[in-house]
């Protein structure tokens, strides 16, 4: 993500014996849709299917429904395609898309990857936690930082409230919610929606990218999506050794709240949704989206 996202420095390696990276022109239906600079942009990208294991123990299967996009092809999509600042995916070990979108179609998602390597996340406050003290709390904790984000030139955020409550599967450890954000009076607010698979020594993460009008199909996708990851055997969850391993300094409503990130992650998180789809262009770079949707607009 972004410069204010809290970075652990880790480089992650695809297992290229295991996935399968098709030419955008033959994976993509839409590609003639396009005009010459929208297909130059999908010719950089290479869609990967089939199985994926990243390092971390951490391994995709992704049906037939989603294809990857490693490192690079995220970076430049949420850069040059989406128009965020050069640093956007920095943190991200790649991206997972539907495969009926393409990555710089109309009304498309995505999903970015991270790693974050925590500790072993102890759960045992799942089942305690109130989650109306704790939006109030976390709502309490973004308005706090508004004026240090005015200061920076960003408008300030509001938590409006759950866009879907906090669920904490406990057998398979997965955990995931979402919440609705407002930048300054936008009228179309922002989806933030997060999954976290638990493991040994951190967590496996997955963040949507897209809007609240977006929530059905999110929530449609969402069964899907839960069993896309996994951890091989020695990385899991049960696989913790107490007294050996790392312990994370935060629980299951830690991990809600962000207490590990920085106070301005939030914004960081939220700012590429809200860019991607067109309500802030702050840099040049956002022309190229326009250019690259140019014959589409055009023709529909």
């Amino acid at each position: 993500m972004g410069r204010t996202v809290f970075s652990l420095g880790l480089t992650f390696a695809l297992s290229a014996s295991s996935a399968y990276a098709e030419k955008s022109s033959d994976f993509f239906s839409s590609y003639k849709q396009y005009n010459d600079a929208g297909k130059a942009f999908l010719d950089k990208i290479d869609p990967k299917t089939g199985p994926i294991d990243l390092a971390e123990g951490i391994h995709l299967d992704l049906k037939g429904k989603f294809y990857f996009l490693d490192k690079k092809d995220a970076v430049s999509v949420l850069t040059e395609a989406w128009g965020n600042p050069p640093d956007a995916g920095s943190d991200a070990i790649g991206m997972i898309f539907p495969s009926n979108y393409d990555p710089i179609a109309d009304n498309n998602w995505g999903i970015e990857l991270r790693w974050e390597k925590i500790g072993y996340v102890d759960d045992g406050d799942a089942a305690s936690i109130n989650y109306s003290e704790l939006l109030s709390s976390m709502k309490a904790d973004t308005l706090s930082g508004n004026d240090q984000r005015v200061k920076d030139g960003f408008p300030p955020v509001t938590l409006i409230g759950w866009a879907s409550p906090p669920v904490y599967d406990a057998v398979n450890k997965r955990l995931h919610w979402a919440k609705e954000l407002q930048f300054g009076n936008d009228a179309v607010h922002t989806l933030n929606y997060d999954v976290r698979f638990l493991g040994r020594e951190g967590v496996f993460v997955m963040s949507y990218i897209a809007n609240v009008e977006q929530l059905p199909e999110i929530k449609q996708s969402l069964d899907e999506v839960l069993g896309l990851a996994g951890f091989s055997t020695g990385k899991r969850y049960t696989d913790f050794l107490p007294g050996t391993d790392t312990v994370a300094a935060v629980g299951i409503g830690g991990l809600i709240a962000g207490k590990l990130a920085a106070k301005a992650g939030l914004l960081a998180v939220a700012l590429i949704a809200l860019k991607k789809f067109g309500l802030i262009l702050l840099i040049p770079l956002a022309g190229l989206w326009r250019l690259i949707r140019g014959n589409r607009n055009a023709s529909s």
